[in-house]
């Protein structure tokens, strides 16, 4: 999962803290020191200098010390990305903070970010096409019932400390993963896995009965409860990611989440980049893997992840030469960088639902009829031409169109007839004696003005009255997960090209279903589609629990996603990813 995320502290043009390794401040000028005379002095005829030689002197003495000043104080003082394309230093704004760099637990898109510098899965998927190529392993193979899946790992493989990395380091770290003590949210990504569920849900307690093993040093064999075509895709995600046992164990980090395992110095991962620096709301600075298989064409030598919430400071720090990439673009300013400098705006596509959630444990939204009607009440075709300004799509479902080639046929609104019938029904006609009701949003530049745009519509269609509640990204999260909230905003990016990521987001027992909506007859229709092999089949069953998904309404679709931001050009390598994630070691800094 990747829930999107920049700190409104750093939005002057410097940032604080110490100088980025590899990428120097400029030191002070150091004040000319002119030379000593002796005037006059009478015991040393060889010093003596006459008052009209004095006075030339002096005049030369003054011009060069003008010149010299006039000199020093036009050097331009070299910016950071220049500095970073001699050092080969990538400085990437990265929206916010990291919450944790485990990659059992972290679930945040600007957390994952970093950890795909940091470590590596059994494959990784293609920018492009996002299929699955080869990563850790070189090879795999499955079985022609689909139920058992041959992974082969590269010879030599080593981990950021030197130790040999082993096929049993990855098996230790999906029942790390599964284990209801460290209680991970991404532990639902292994389901697929023979008694995975239940060993992570405490219906099994011995991790042996796990499909997994590790016949010798190079060879990982997977079982599976039920046919998963998409597996390899699955393994390249961070909840497959593997973890150093030994290193963890230092720190009881097998077993406990938020230990200092994932700081500076205690880091051991199997990615192109280690851990040197993390230095809170400042930055997070990685440096290559001399012990990575592919280091030797690896280019980049360090990266660092700048932590900016607000975009504007984000694209103001771009500007000023502080930035090579940025993390987001203000949508009101993609205009004039289209008009000014096109050759740096960078609009590509993204498997990414923006939608809302409602907190279905509690009135108002225990009540169908009262979510249906609010998604119904809402005009996201005039959403998306106004305030996104033609740079997102607006939703009418909750999966992306063409989504692994899936496109869902079900749709929602605006209808708001039907949303004023529905609101009668429930017994607020108009919105008489409904309780003015909280709307949760991220303080990011999209999401309050949508909210004040759906406030405005719910309270002239409805009248529905709304509050407005602006929140950063780290509460935001803990507030969805928590059920702390009556509406939220909220977003989704897809992990694999697959509709399953986003429909089986609301199962019952989903990780991620933070609305509180529990039906079983949703939850049939996604076993069945687990359970199908034939794709055609598959889809068909996806159409059903979407077309359910929207009429029930825990969440009600808003936009698509694109990613909007800014490349300097000379940032070699860096493609459109519809997933977002990415190869550092495929990229490079080339001066224009």
């Amino acid at each position: 999962m990747r829930a999107n995320s920049n700190p409104s502290h750093l939005s002057s043009l410097s940032f604080v803290g110490p100088p980025l390794a590899g990428v120097p401040s400029s030191p002070a000028p150091a004040r000319p020191q002119g030379p000593t005379l002796q005037v006059g002095n009478r015991h040393n005829t060889n010093s003596w200098i006459s008052p009209s030689a004095l006075q030339s002197f002096s005049l030369l003495v003054t011009l060069a010390f003008t010149v010299l000043l006039t000199l020093t104080g036009c050097a331009r003082r070299e910016a950071p990305v220049d500095a970073g394309l001699r050092t080969q230093t990538l400085l990437i704004g990265n929206g916010a903070e990291p919450a944790d760099l485990d990659p059992h637990t972290a679930t945040i898109l600007s957390d994952q970010n970093i950890l795909m510098a940091l470590f590596e899965g059994l494959t990784a998927l293609d920018e492009q096409t996002t299929t699955p190529v080869p990563a850790a392993a070189e090879r795999w193979e499955n079985s022609p019932d689909g139920l058992t899946w041959t992974f082969h790992l590269r010879a030599n493989l080593k981990w950021s400390n030197s130790e040999a990395l082993l096929a049993q380091d990855f098996v230790d770290a999906w029942r790390r993963a599964l284990n209801p003590t460290l209680a991970a949210d991404n532990a639902s990504y292994l389901y697929a896995v023979k008694n995975a569920e239940a060993y992570n849900t405490g219906k099994l307690t011995d991790p042996a009965a796990l499909g997994f093993s590790a016949p010798d040093a190079r060879t990982i064999i997977i079982t599976l409860a039920q046919p998963t075509p998409y597996l390899p895709a699955l393994v390249s995600l961070p909840a497959w990611f593997p973890i150093n046992p030994r290193a963890l164990a230092k720190f009881s980090g097998m077993e406990k989440r938020n230990t200092d395992w994932t700081r500076a110095g205690n880091l051991v991962g199997n990615g192109a980049f280690t851990l040197k620096e993390w230095t809170t709301n400042v930055r997070i600075l990685v440096e290559k893997n001399p012990h990575h298989w592919a280091a030797a064409t690896t280019q980049l030598q360090q990266i660092a992840f700048i932590p900016i919430e607000n975009p504007d400071a984000e694209e103001r720090a771009f500007r000023s030469g502080q930035l090579h990439v940025t993390f987001n673009l203000p949508v009101s300013k993609i205009a004039a960088w289209r008009d000014k400098e096109p050759a740096k705006l960078r609009l590509d596509p993204l498997l990414q639902s923006v939608f809302l959630r409602f907190n279905v444990t509690k009135p108002p939204f225990d009540n169908p009829k009262i979510r249906r009607a609010l998604s119904l009440a809402i005009d996201r075709d005039l959403l998306a031409r106004t305030i996104l300004q033609a740079s997102r799509l607006p939703a009418h479902a909750l999966t992306p169109p063409h989504t692994g080639g899936y496109t869902a046929r079900a749709a929602v609104g605006p209808d708001f007839q039907t949303a004023r019938h529905l609101l009668a029904e429930a017994g607020f006609p108009q919105g008489a004696g409904l309780p003015v009701i909280e709307l949760q949003t991220k303080n990011d530049e999209l999401m309050p003005r949508l909210a004040e745009a759906m406030q405005a519509t719910w309270q002239s269609e409805l009248g529905v009255r709304t509050t407005i509640t602006q929140t950063e990204q780290k509460i935001w999260i803990q507030n969805q997960q928590t059920l702390a909230y009556t509406i939220s905003t909220a977003s989704w990016t897809a992990d694999f090209p697959d509709p399953v990521t986003f429909l089986g987001l609301f199962t019952s027992e989903s990780s991620y279903n933070w609305t509180g909506w529990k039906n079983p007859a949703y939850d049939q229709l996604i076993t069945a589609a687990a359970a199908t092999i034939d794709p055609r089949r598959r889809y068909e069953i996806f159409q059903q629990a979407e077309q359910l998904l929207l009429e029930d309404s825990p969440i009600a679709p808003l936009y698509f996603g694109a990613q909007t931001y800014l490349l300097h050009p000379a940032v070699q390598g860096w493609v459109p990813s519809p997933l977002v994630f990415r190869r550092y070691q495929k990229v490079s800094l080339t001066p224009p």
